[in-house]
């Protein structure tokens, strides 16, 4: 097998490999080339080469996102890590494995005006999870380098039993800094940051190892809940008859189901779910601005829970954080392994465990509570439904009309990728086909790498994936398509409302040159020459009819990925959302 002949790539290689870090996304550079020849030639690892870094990353996070484990994105150095930072601050506040490898100048070379060089140390300081800084190996060129910084020596095997001293603990310094930063990601799930320094040559090769580093096993706490908090909590939600259980974003199966029926048998908790909760069960309540937006103060004090009780990522509904903030519950329980967002300004107590192991310790101590709580709101829900229907049946062609056609037509037991903005808004309104698993970027909900996200989730998953995204979205990660990754299976939903439609919905002038150019950034723009350069099969739709008989074919098997521009009138969307809250009351 040919390996670089760096140690220090040689130490950072097999530490993967036996900490099972399989998916490798290479950016092409020549500062990590000890890296990338190491990785790309041994079958071990599954190489994927992506040039654009900030694209890389995001296809890098849709793949760690899928297998939920650690996942490597390798840059040279320089901006190209800078252009990482999108994807790591996303896997920070999404809790997902991404490990940022960079190749580093040696130290002398940094701030002295040498090339594609930055100050790389710490540089995800606050959005990481931890950085590793490796250190230069030692060589016998750079000894003496070494030697003009120790202390003076009484005689010369002095020196020799300090430079051998060094090179064994720069070695174990190295293998503990990897170490560190992998277990890390594997047990906190989220990202970290290695930089590795390598000093020219770059390119050489060897046929055997010269160091053989080892692997320590990262060690898991036990869960467990406090015994008074649990006896607490117990007390509390069995006294009171409005209880409240919010969820944000799950991945799909994450919840056993029996927990799940024993929080529907109770009449006195209402459970909000939401598109990115992939939480199901007929007496739970998704769509939750559906419910809440028409709601007046006097409705809005009967929904004021007692308890809330919270499980999951970030909330997408703004309608629920407003309601919540106002009409705040006595108490407020998060329940995570590992962070609890005051999201609602009234957090309590932050049970620090799973939702699973939480729910069996606590659910079988509970006992259904007397209470007409849920019965009152599943009769809204049901009236909202029925003018939810009756609305769409009878408006003009829109983002909304659109939304309606476009879910109730995805395939059974596929994915779906949400772009975020207005897009994650308005599937929010429907209730989703029950089979689906639902994925957005919802850590910091920026527009940019939902494409490439949507395109490394589907590499790494062989079920049909389908992004639905708003044409700022996808136009702003356009490289996302620039790999040869993208499977035939793959197909992407452009809502082309020339412009940031979401815009139009919140309050603000509207109709103005300003608004147009700085706000909703107007454009005429199409995705159809893009489809053409990359190659996707593209196809389009601007009215009801049209969007269903393209969607018939859409989803079938073909020997290229698919591209579907729906076109939509941005006059109108705003006018037709808005006033469909008022109708659905």
């Amino acid at each position: 097998m040919i390996y670089p002949k760096i140690p220090l790539a040689q130490t950072v290689i097999q530490l993967y490999k036996k900490k099972g870090v399989k998916h490798i996304v290479i950016s092409p550079g020549s500062r990590n080339a000890p890296l990338t020849i190491g990785f790309s030639n041994d079958n071990y690892f599954k190489c994927y080469s992506v040039v654009d870094e900030r694209c890389a990353a995001f296809f890098a996070l849709g793949i760690a996102q899928q297998l939920q484990e650690p996942t490597a994105v390798v840059c040279t150095s320089g901006s190209a890590l800078l252009n990482y930072y999108p994807a790591v601050a996303e896997a920070f506040y999404s809790d997902i494995p991404l490990i940022v490898l960079s190749a580093d100048r040696p130290k002398h070379l940094i701030g002295v005006g040498d090339g594609q060089t930055i100050n790389q140390k710490n540089v995800f300081e606050t959005h990481i999870l931890y950085s590793a800084n490796l250190k230069l190996d030692l060589k016998e060129e750079n000894t003496n380098d070494v030697v003009e910084e120790l202390p003076i020596f009484k005689n010369l095997e002095d020196k020799v039993e300090t430079l051998l001293g060094l090179k064994k603990t720069i070695q174990e310094y190295n293998e503990e800094e990897i170490g560190k930063a992998i277990n890390m990601t594997l047990l906190k799930k989220g990202p970290v940051h290695i930089n590795a320094p390598f000093e020219e040559p770059l390119y050489d090769m060897v046929d055997e190892l010269s160091v053989s580093p080892k692997s320590t096993t990262p060690e898991n706490e036990p869960l467990q809940v406090d015994d008074a908090v649990l006896t607490a909590c117990i007390k509390d939600w069995n006294a009171v008859s409005k209880k409240m259980v919010v969820v944000g974003v799950n991945y799909p199966n994450q919840i056993e189901q029996r927990w799940l029926d024993m929080l529907a048998t109770d009449n006195s908790v209402i459970v909000f779910t939401e598109t990115t909760s992939n939480i199901y069960h007929n007496d739970f309540f998704p769509s939750i601005d559906k419910l809440i937006a028409p709601l007046d103060d006097e409705g809005f004090n009967m929904l004021q829970p007692d308890i809330l009780l919270t499980f999951g990522g970030l909330i997408v509904s703004k309608k629920i954080k407003a309601f919540l903030r106002k009409y705040k519950p006595q108490h407020h329980w998060h329940v995570d392994l590992k962070k609890a967002n005051d999201t609602f300004f009234s957090l309590s107590n932050f049970i620090e465990t799973t939702p699973n192991h939480f729910f069996s310790k606590f659910l079988p101590e509970t006992k259904p509570v007397k209470s007409n709580y849920r019965l009152y709101w599943d009769g809204i829900k049901a009236s909202r439904l029925i003018k939810h229907d009756n609305y769409l049946n009878n408006i003009e062609f829109c983002d909304l009309k659109a939304f309606d056609v476009i879910l109730d037509s995805i395939p059974n037991n596929t994915i779906l990728q949400l772009g975020n903005s207005s897009t994650v808004r308005y599937a929010q309104l429907f209730d989703l086909n029950k089979t689906l698993q639902v994925f957005c970027n919802r850590g910091t909900s920026g527009i940019d790498g939902c494409t490439s996200t949507a395109i490394g989730c589907a590499v790494a998953n062989n079920k049909q994936t389908t992004l639905i995204t708003g044409d700022l979205s996808f136009l702003y990660d356009s490289n996302a398509l620039w790999n040869n990754y993208i499977p035939d299976n793959f197909r992407i939903i452009v809502i082309n409302n020339q412009g940031g439609g979401i815009f139009r919905i919140l309050p603000g002038h509207k109709n103005t040159e300003n608004f147009d150019t700085y706000f909703e950034t107007n454009h005429q723009l199409t995705a159809e020459h893009l489809c053409n350069m990359y190659g996707l099969k593209y196809e389009s739709a601007s009215d009801d009819m049209a969007l269903k008989m393209m969607l018939k074919s859409f989803y079938s098997e073909d020997n290229q990925p698919k591209l579907l521009e729906v076109f939509t009138p941005k006059d109108l969307n705003d006018e037709i959302l808005l006033e469909y809250f008022k109708y659905i009351d």
